[in-house]
């Protein structure tokens, strides 16, 4: 069998309106809905090559084990699925261009990528749609990277998530001004990870139906806001959501807490900081890590008042584009 090759690249993305619990972990369907913005310049490369002697999965320059080498393995299974007829081994190979440490998901860029290579690889068409359900079957957040801007991952009906997919809302070119900071105060490994944090709040939370329904409800309010490019709006938003998210994961039993001191010390500085004519509003995913969003002509100030609260680096982002493939293999 021929070997067919293409090769991905695709940004990281964050959350304005968080992802946080599956009603079916198997297949990766939200609760709810979430809304998110792609970040560039971070991004992660991804090489597939189908049709090869022997397969190989290495992440990062390691060979990949255990639940992320099932995960990717998946995915190309789903692709063999599609294409209907037999692929052979593949070799794949993925690198990411940003710390791990900054709080920023390297699987979303990783498996919007994925998607993306392996599906042109294997000579299927080229379908935003599918490319996203496909994504998140590898990584939920990945069905946001697949594409460009603001997105929607809509929640879906079906139990076969075939309608549970992302959809561009807004370009990256919608808001040019718009600048991120993911501001790195810890570089710890978190004791409980987002998948099991999730299931946890899921499953023991009793805020965690209401959580479900305010979110679901802040989806349109941040596409608007966006729309109209209102920052405060945007940023209030964004810091509320954040704010209930931890807050049902803090209701959890055991109880989960993500934050450390600095990140408190970070994100208890922004009401000041707004108060002196700086505008400066924070997201926070799962992890101490927060990110901060600003507008180009305050970019620097905002930095500055990371550093002082305690953030050790700061990582400048901007919106991103569409995942896309690009002529330089990584093998």
């Amino acid at each position: 069998m021929s070997a067919a090759k293409a090769t991905a690249r695709a940004h990281p993305n964050i959350a304005l309106v968080k992802y946080w619990g599956k009603r079916d972990a198997a297949r990766i369907l939200p609760h709810q809905s979430s809304f998110s913005v792609t970040l560039a310049p971070l991004e992660v490369t991804t090489t597939v090559q189908l049709g090869v002697a022997a397969g190989e999965v290495e992440l990062n320059g390691r060979p990949a084990t255990g639940r992320e080498r099932e995960r990717v393995l998946a995915l190309l299974a789903e692709v063999e699925a599609e294409a209907g007829r037999a692929l052979g081994p593949a070799r794949v190979v993925s690198r990411g261009s940003f710390p791990m440490a900054a709080g920023l998901a390297s699987s979303a860029a990783g498996f919007a990528a994925l998607a993306l290579a392996a599906r042109v690889a294997a000579g299927l068409p080229r379908d935003p749609a599918a490319t996203s359900r496909l994504a998140r079957g590898g990584s939920g957040s990945a069905s946001r990277s697949v594409q460009g801007g603001f997105c929607t991952w809509h929640r879906g009906e079906r139990a076969d998530g075939r309608d549970s997919f992302a959809t561009q809302d807004f370009s990256e070119a919608h808001w040019p001004e718009l600048r991120l900071l993911a501001c790195i105060v810890s570089g710890e490994e978190k004791e409980v990870s987002s998948r099991d944090g999730m299931q946890s709040t899921v499953d023991t939370s009793p805020y965690y139906r209401a959580w479900t329904v305010d979110a679901e409800a802040e989806v349109p309010r941040a596409r608007q806001a966006v729309a109209r490019r209102d920052l405060a709006a945007l940023g209030a938003l964004a810091e509320r959501n954040a704010w209930r998210m931890h807050a049902t994961a803090f209701a959890a039993d055991p109880p989960l807490c993500y934050l450390k001191p600095a990140t408190l010390a970070l994100l208890l500085a922004l009401p000041g900081a707004r108060g002196r004519g700086l505008p400066v509003w924070f997201t926070l995913d799962a992890g101490p890590n927060p990110v901060l969003l600003t507008t180009e002509p305050h970019l620097a100030a905002a930095e500055a008042l990371a550093r002082e609260a305690g953030a050790t680096d700061v990582v400048r982002c901007a919106p991103g584009g569409d995942a896309r493939l690009v002529d330089t293999p990584l093998f």
